[in-house]
C-alpha cells in the first residue's frame, strides 16, 4: 500500500489525525488569496494569485530547508537589496504583449493577470498539480489574451521539481510578442546566491557574490546572459548549504534552444522572445512572435531545486531525463 493510501485507510479508522495523515506526499490546499504546496507536511510554496498585477511563488524552499528566492519586496528582509520591485519569487510575465507590458507591475503599468474561473487542485503521493486559467488585460479592463497554466510538483530523491506548463491563447485578435529582454519565466534567487550584489544596505555596488552561473554548454557567470541553452543552473550558499536552481527548456518549445535573460544580481530568467536584444541585432522585430487569432503556443518548463553546485546534482542528467518526456 502506498503512503497516501496507508494515512488514508488510518485517517478513516481514526488511527491519526488529519494533520499526520496529510504530512507525506505532496500536499495542495487551496486558501482564499492562494494555493500552498507542501511536501511531507513542509512549505515548499504557495502560488499568490490576488497580492500582485502578476501571480507568482514565494517564498520557494528548496533542499535542507533552504529558503531559495528573495524576500523583497514580499518581506522585509536585513541586507537584502530593493532594486526591481517586480522581481517576486519565481513568476511569468512578458514585457510586451501586444504592445501592453505584463512584466513589471509598478504603479502605472497597464498589463495585468487575473485568475479566471475556479482552480483545480489535486495532491498524491509523489507528484501534485495545479490548473488553472487567466486573463490578460489592461488597467481599464481591455482583454489583451487568455492562458491556460497547468503547474506539476514533484518530490523526488534529488530535490523538489516544478514543471511550468503554459498555453497561451489569441483569444481577442492576434497575439503578438513582441521583441523585449524583459521576460519571461524568471526567478529571483536569495541575495547570497547571486554572482554579484546590485545594491544592498551595507554593501558595496558589484561587490562580488559567491554564486555562480552555469548553462548547458558550459558557459559561465556573466558570459550566460543573452546565450542559447538547453538549461541554466544558478547556485550559490543559502546559510551553512550550497543549493540551486535550474531551469530547463523543453526540446518541443517553439525556439529551442531558448535565450537566457540571467543577470549576476540575481535575476534568472528564460526568454525566447529577446532576440534582437541578447543576439544586439538591428531589427528591433527579430524576436516577435506572432499567433494568429483563435490559434495557440504552448511552453513547457522544469525548475530543478537541488543541492550542491550543477555536477554534484548532476543537472545534465536530470536534464536528459526530462528532455526524453514527450
Amino acid at each position: 500500500m502506498s503512503p497516501l493510501s496507508l494515512a488514508g485507510a488510518l485517517l478513516a479508522l481514526g488511527v491519526i489525525s488529519p494533520v499526520a495523515a496529510a504530512a507525506t506526499g505532496v500536499s495542495i490546499t487551496q486558501l482564499d488569496d492562494r494555493v500552498r504546496i507542501e511536501i511531507d507536511g513542509q512549505l515548499f510554496t504557495e502560488y499568490r494569485f490576488k497580492e500582485s498585477p502578476k501571480p507568482f511563488f514565494y517564498p520557494i524552499i528548496g533542499p535542507g530547508e533552504s529558503p531559495m528566492t528573495r524576500d523583497f519586496p514580499m518581506k522585509e528582509t536585513a541586507g537584502e537589496s530593493h532594486d526591481h520591485p517586480h522581481h517576486r519569487g519565481l513568476y511569468y510575465g512578458h514585457g510586451s504583449v501586444n504592445g501592453v507590458n505584463f512584466w513589471a507591475d509598478t504603479p502605472g503599468i497597464p498589463g495585468r493577470t487575473v485568475l479566471d474561473g475556479p482552480i483545480d487542485v489535486t495532491s498524491g503521493e509523489t507528484t501534485g498539480t495545479i490548473h488553472l486559467r487567466d486573463k490578460l488585460v489592461t488597467v481599464d479592463g481591455k482583454l489583451v489574451a487568455t492562458d491556460e497554466r497547468t503547474f506539476r510538483i514533484h518530490q523526488t530523491p534529488y530535490g523538489p521539481m516544478l514543471d511550468f506548463e503554459i498555453t497561451h491563447f489569441a483569444a481577442n485578435g492576434d497575439l503578438v510578442f513582441n521583441d523585449t529582454k524583459e521576460g519571461s519565466l524568471a526567478i529571483r534567487v536569495a541575495e547570497s546566491m547571486v554572482l554579484k550584489y546590485s545594491e544592498a544596505p551595507g554593501k558595496d555596488r558589484n561587490r562580488e557574490g559567491r554564486g555562480r552561473i552555469v548553462n548547458s554548454e558550459g558557459v559561465r557567470d556573466g558570459n550566460t546572459w543573452g546565450k542559447r541553452a538547453k538549461w541554466v543552473d544558478y547556485y550559490g550558499p543559502v546559510g551553512d548549504k550550497t543549493v540551486g536552481v535550474a531551469i530547463f527548456d523543453h526540446p518541443g518549445n517553439p525556439r529551442y534552444p531558448s535565450w537566457w535573460h540571467v543577470r549576476d544580481y540575481g535575476l534568472f530568467a528564460v526568454n525566447p522572445f529577446g532576440v534582437h536584444d541578447f543576439d544586439r541585432l538591428e531589427n528591433p522585430a527579430a524576436g516577435e512572435l506572432k499567433v494568429p487569432a483563435g490559434k495557440s503556443v504552448t511552453f513547457r518548463y522544469r525548475l530543478f531545486f537541488h543541492a550542491g553546485d550543477e555536477k554534484a546534482a548532476h543537472v545534465a542528467e536530470r536534464y536528459a531525463e526530462y528532455a526524453a518526456r514527450k
